[in-house]
């Protein structure tokens, strides 16, 4: 694998040798991916189905059913999605010093099944709150761990495949998810409680798997004396990094403009008219879109450049944003909108989601491997938290509409500024060929 300088500036990026094909393997086919790879895909595909049950029907539970305000739901869901902002470079850097990326995204993913339950008993604003706080600190754990290990187990030239695939396998689990909860719905005398306890079943069985199934060696390359000691000082410091430094912004500034998924989704209701009865399979949509692009464009990105891919991703979902415009204005409504806005938004997540996971891995090195890599989805994550809770007050003040039109102008915004700040081509690990091509 390809490990950068951990001192002081990147050094000078090096062309790696080509690599000869492994026994059995013809040069022009790839070898298959590490089964960490795989396991972690199957244990985000179970878990991906219990957090998915509740994401879809959680919108209307609490905006229908228990009466929030577009404001206070904007600050709930930015709690779900960026409370964990605040944990995740503890994971990623217990995950590097200890060498346990493994116990550390176990405990997170056993913290976020342990909250399912507790759903069941909160029924006011703070209860809830709480609960999908506590939820999103597991998440928050174990994400730039379990990232770290997939980077670690995959060769630096097929990273966008590895986390196509991953990504891939939880978002199957994203198309199940909403599934379940919409036949629990029509079937369940209380449909929201029994939602809520198939969900916790469900994530139990995946930490189970985790535990029997997932490597539980130590991870990380064996220490060196030239390598910096594992430190958060260290890990902060890797925004000394140019490159890593220039994703973290990028992931930042497009972090900001990004509507979340719920509102995606309420906007969409709200421009089509679609039954309430039928919005828990609104996120099936994104999710299936998200499930047949994850790999064909984390294969994309490792032959014609990550960031390109990335950045093609937000143009996707301003397109997205233009036409729930359209669609919200009234005027020659198309049947084919939903549709058409489902395909972009999951197209979005499908280039971006692990695809800057893989580009940030090659600015990291390795034995940083975990913080590195938090520190860019802390980043992004605080950046959406805050957009969660900016698009909320917009729109209880100015309405959905035109809180959605100053969003898409800030994103196209801050697309061109980022297709200026692109990281250099020190940390494409594409062979050089591909590179010059």
């Amino acid at each position: 694998m390809y490990v950068a300088d951990s001192r002081g500036t990147p050094a000078p990026a090096v062309t790696p040798e080509p690599q000869a094909a492994a026994p059995g393997i013809s040069p022009g086919r790839r070898a298959a991916l590490a089964p960490t790879v795989l396991a972690l895909g199957t244990v985000s595909l179970i878990t991906d189905v219990s957090s998915e049950m509740v994401t879809a029907v959680l919108p209307l539970y609490l905006v229908a059913g228990l009466g929030l305000s577009p404001l206070g739901f904007g600050l709930l869901d930015g709690i779900y999605n960026g409370i964990s902002a605040l944990v995740r470079l503890t994971g990623g850097h217990l995950g590097d010093r200890l060498g346990r990326h493994k116990a550390l995204a176990g405990l997170g993913y056993g913290l976020s099944a342990l909250c399912k339950p507790l759903l069941l008993l909160a029924h006011t604003l703070p209860a809830i709150g709480a609960v999908l706080a506590l939820d999103r600190t597991g998440k928050g754990l174990r994400t730039a761990p379990r990232d770290a290990l997939i980077s670690l187990a995959a060769a630096p030239e097929d990273r966008g495949r590895a986390f196509g695939v991953h990504r891939a396998m939880d978002t199957a689990g994203a198309l199940i998810g909403p599934i379940l909860a919409f036949l629990i719905l029509r079937g369940a005398a209380d449909g929201y409680d029994a939602v809520f306890t198939v969900s916790a079943c469900v994530a139990a069985l995946g930490v189970l798997v985790l535990v029997l199934f997932v490597p539980g060696r130590r991870t990380g390359p064996a220490p060196s004396p030239a390598a910096e000691p594992v430190s958060l000082r260290a890990a902060f410091g890797l925004l000394g990094r140019r490159d890593l430094r220039r994703i973290a912004l990028c992931a930042l500034l497009l972090g900001l403009c990004t509507v979340s998924d719920a509102f995606v989704f309420l906007l969409l209701q709200r421009a089509t008219g679609i039954a309430d009865r039928w919005f828990a399979l609104l996120p099936l949509g994104t999710a299936a879109a998200f499930f047949l692009l994850a790999l064909p464009l984390g294969r994309l990105a490792d032959r014609i450049g990550r960031w390109r891919v990335f950045l093609g991703g937000h143009l996707a979902l301003l397109l997205a944003y233009g036409l729930l415009l359209v669609g919200g204005a009234g005027h020659g409504q198309s049947a084919a909108l939903p549709y058409a806005v489902l395909l972009l938004h999951g197209g979005f997540y499908a280039a971006t989601d692990g695809v800057l996971m893989a580009a940030a891995a090659g600015a990291v090195p390795e034995e940083h491997r975990g913080g590195g890599l938090a520190l860019v989805q802390t980043g992004q994550a605080l950046a959406r938290f805050a957009a969660s809770l900016g698009f909320g007050a917009a729109w209880t003040v100015w309405g959905p509409r035109p809180a959605l039109a100053v969003a898409a102008v800030l994103l196209a915004a801050a697309a061109a500024a980022c297709a200026l700040l692109r990281p250099s081509d020190a940390m494409d690990d594409r062979p050089a060929a591909a590179r010059a091509g």
